[in-house]
């Protein structure tokens, strides 16, 4: 054995060979990679689907770690949380108006039957179900209403629409949890008709509050009148001859209170300034009721 030889100082050593530490770090990391493709983990919210060569199990995952066949068997997973899927559609209202609308769905899968719909419909049953059929039954619920209505009854469309919504989307195990109308949008020629409309209803109902206002007002100014006349009548019935002399006399006795002793210049035919008569009467009166006065006549 000649000493310059490589090998000979290894095989002095036991005759190790560098192979075998290749083959052992090999194995080593198909452990490892077997050991990470031999589970899997399903996420909160959603089901698990053994599927085997591209066939799935009907056995139903729930949410965890799960273990599998490393290479040959692989977990799907399905949400089963509340989901949205939004609809554009494009239809009719039974005036022949054209109507687009903006439908949202919020919808959920039936865990215990998520095989079922995956296994004949697939994970694209958003696309493949839902949409198809909420733009068809939008189509059909809006064919029934007027334009209008479908603004002013948007709760009942809608309830409507979920109705038929939910007995079709029964049937591929998908449930339906609400239904929101986001828009309705119609043409510029209906839009202007409808505020044309709304302006004339407010001018209309301005006239009758006006009218309204008018009548009010005649019936408090004919109330007013009443009651004024009434009360004229009320001191109509008062007056009295007598009351009317007593004022005449209290005018003239606070005339010749004021009186300076002359008599006015203007005459005419106008009511004296002083009723002397009453006076003069009353002192023509006390005369020829006082007893005569007594003189003694001397006698021749």
């Amino acid at each position: 054995m000649s000493p310059s030889d490589p090998h000979a100082n290894i095989r002095r050593r036991g005759g190790a060979n560098p192979w075998k530490y290749i083959l052992s770090v090999i194995g080593v990391l198909l452990l490892i990679i077997i050991g990470f493709n031999s589970y899997a983990t399903v996420q909160y919210g959603h089901v698990g689907l053994y599927q085997t060569f591209g066939k799935l199990n009907n056995n139903v995952l729930e949410p965890g770690i799960h273990l599998k066949v490393p290479f040959f068997q692989s977990v799907i997973q399905v949400n089963t949380q509340v989901a949205k899927a939004e609809t554009d559609s494009s239809a009719s209202s039974m005036d022949l108006q054209p109507v687009s609308t903006h439908v949202a769905v919020n919808y959920s899968v039936e865990k215990s039957t998520a095989f079922t719909l995956m296994n004949n419909v697939g994970g694209n049953y958003d696309n493949i179900i839902i949409n198809p059929a909420v733009q068809e039954i939008v189509k059909e619920v809006t064919a029934r209403y007027p334009a209008e209505d479908l603004i002013a009854k948007r709760d009942l469309v809608a309830n409507e629409i979920s109705d038929h919504l939910t007995a079709r989307l029964a049937k591929y195990n998908l449930i339906v949890k609400e239904i929101n109308i986001v828009n309705f949008k119609f043409s510029d020629a209906f839009n202007q008709s409808i505020e044309a409309k709304q302006v004339a209803q407010q001018q209309a109902l301005k006239a009758e509050n006006d009218l309204k206002r008018i009548q009010i007002e005649a019936k408090q100014t004919i109330a007013q009148a009443q009651a004024e006349a009434e009360s004229l009548k009320l001191k109509k019935q008062e007056v009295t001859a007598e009351l009317v002399q007593y004022k005449q006399i209290e005018v003239q006795e606070k005339a010749l209170e004021k009186w300076d002793g002359h008599l006015p210049n203007v005459t005419g035919g106008a009511t004296p300034f002083i009723d002397l008569s009453a006076f003069v009467g009353s002192s023509s009166k006390s005369a020829a009721t006082s007893p005569p006065a007594s003189t003694n006549a001397a006698q021749p």
